[in-house]
């Protein structure tokens, strides 16, 4: 017998495209047994019911985590369909920040607390991945295609929720396409040029509506924030003062 956790990790492989037999040499687990599983998603991907999906809708358990993992969903997420009425949510982490990678997990958890969360390797990052009948009721920014190339906007309960935990989206939005860097220049001082350096908050998303949602919630909080050309193209929100770092670092920080 194998528990949940380890029929989901052999269908997330398969769902990635990988032949029964390579996911069997793999895992150690016949082809016989992952072929059933597929037959039989229901028992493996039991749920409760979900808040948003009731006749009358009601309001998340914990809307701080939710804030977190929109902000990393609306950055490194995507929700992908398995069959019969069955989706994973997948964030990809950098190996580089196993905190960022034990959050990640700890927000899907909180979010779905009775479906399993786990990690998937691929180079040079982790999928934190979970499985959940209700990711597009939930996330209702799922759809086809590239989120940049697609309207993105958040429904009013959404919206209410990241007016209630602002900095935890924020928090995920630059976690996921963000960074804190150290910046220098150098200055004339006394006839002698001296370096100086300096903390600075990046986020970079191609997605017009997500980096609008991104600098109204800084403006919202009190943050001063500037846009960055990239060539001609504004993906860049940067925050360098000296006010607004010190807020970045007290709500948000390095990832780590």
């Amino acid at each position: 017998m194998y528990d949940l956790e380890t029929r989901q990790r052999a269908l997330a492989l398969v769902a990635q495209g990988r032949s029964l037999n390579a996911v069997s040499k793999q895992t150690g687990i016949s082809r016989y047994a992952i072929r059933a599983w597929q037959v039989r998603l229901e028992p493996a991907y039991a749920t409760t019911d979900c808040p948003r999906c009731a006749p009358e809708p009601q309001p998340l358990a914990n809307s701080t985590a939710y804030s977190y993992l929109l902000g990393l969903y609306l950055g490194d997420g995507c929700i992908s369909r398995l069959r019969k009425g069955v989706y994973f949510l997948r964030i990809a982490c950098a190996d580089a920040w196993p905190g960022l990678i034990d959050d990640c997990a700890e927000a899907i958890r909180a979010v779905r607390p009775d479906n399993s969360v786990y990690r998937v390797q691929r180079p040079g990052c982790v999928m934190v991945t979970g499985y959940s009948k209700h990711w597009p009721c939930l996330l209702p920014q799922h759809g086809p295609g590239k989120k940049h190339d697609r309207l993105i906007a958040l429904e009013p309960w959404q919206q209410q929720i990241v007016d209630e935990h602002p900095w935890e989206f924020i928090r995920g939005l630059f976690h996921s396409d963000g960074c804190r860097i150290t910046n220098w220049t150098t200055r004339m001082v006394a006839g002698e040029r001296k370096r100086y350096e300096y903390p600075r908050y990046f986020f970079t998303n191609k997605s017009d509506d997500i980096r609008k949602l991104c600098f109204d919630t800084l403006t919202a909080v009190g943050v001063e924030w500037t846009t960055l050309a990239r060539g001609s193209d504004p993906f860049n929100i940067s925050v360098a003062r000296r006010a607004s770092v010190a807020l970045m670092d007290a709500h948000v920080g390095p990832k780590y």
